[in-house]
C-alpha cells in the first residue's frame, strides 16, 4: 500500500499496518484509514498519519509516558465496537497540541484515542470524568522524564509503538522539508522545531 503524505513524502507499507477508525476522529469524521508512524528523527512522538488525506498527521504519546493512567471502564458499546473481550485492554493515545512555543504543548488526556492493537480497530473516546482535560500541559512532565532518565528517549518509553511503521525502513521518496508546514493542518498539530532533549 503506497500514500503520499505532505510531512513524510510518499510511504509504502503493508495494508494490516492500517488502523480502522469507523467512526472517524472528533472533527475528522470522514477519515476512517490511519497508520502510526515511528519516525527516526523524531525523539518525542509518534505519528498518526491519515492514509485518506496527505496533510493530516497528529503526534501522540502514550498518556502513561506523561504520567496519565486511566482507570476507567469503556461502554458496552465502545468494547463492542473495538472488539474488546471482558478480560482486554485498549491501548490508550493521546493526541498532542504542539502550538508555536513548545513549552505550551498539551495532550488531550479527556478523548484519548483506544486501540484494539489485534484487529488494530481505533475509536476516539470522549471519558466522562470531568478531573480529564482537553489541554493538559505536558512540557514539564515529559522534561522531568528526561531528567530523570537523560540517556533514553521520551519515545523509547512507549510500550504500544511494535505495532507503528519504522520510516526508515520504508521509501521517503518525497521528503518533507523539516522547517515547513503541511498544508491544510493547523499550525498546533504541526511538527515544531524544538530541542527534543527539553
Amino acid at each position: 500500500m503506497i500514500i503520499n503524505t505532505t510531512r513524510f513524502g510518499q510511504l509504502d507499507f503493508n495494508s494490516d499496518d492500517v488502523f480502522t477508525f469507523p467512526e472517524g476522529l472528533l472533527g475528522f469524521q470522514d477519515l476512517r484509514q490511519f497508520v502510526l508512524l515511528d519516525d527516526p528523527n523524531d525523539d518525542i512522538f509518534a505519528w498518526l498519519q491519515s492514509c485518506e488525506l496527505p496533510s493530516i498527521a497528529f503526534p501522540v504519546l502514550e498518556p502513561e509516558i506523561f504520567g496519565q493512567y486511566y482507570n476507567v471502564s469503556l461502554t458496552k458499546n465502545e468494547n463492542e465496537l473495538l472488539k474488546l473481550t471482558a478480560d482486554q485492554k485498549p491501548t490508550f493515545m493521546s493526541i498532542i497540541t504542539i502550538p508555536d512555543d513548545p513549552t505550551q504543548m498539551t495532550a488531550n488526556v479527556k478523548a484519548p484515542i483506544a486501540i484494539n492493537m489485534t484487529y488494530k480497530i481505533a475509536r476516539q473516546c470522549v471519558l466522562q470524568d470531568n478531573h480529564l482535560a482537553i489541554r493538559e500541559p505536558i512540557f514539564l512532565k515529559l522534561q522531568s522524564r528526561v531528567v530523570q532518565n537523560p540517556n533514553t528517549s521520551i519515545k523509547s518509553m512507549s510500550t504500544g509503538l511494535g505495532f507503528a511503521v519504522k520510516i526508515n525502513d520504508k521509501d521517503n521518496v518525497i521528503p518533507f522539508p523539516a522547517t515547513a508546514k503541511p498544508a491544510g493542518v493547523a499550525n498546533e498539530t504541526t511538527k515544531p522545531d524544538i530541542d527534543h532533549s527539553l
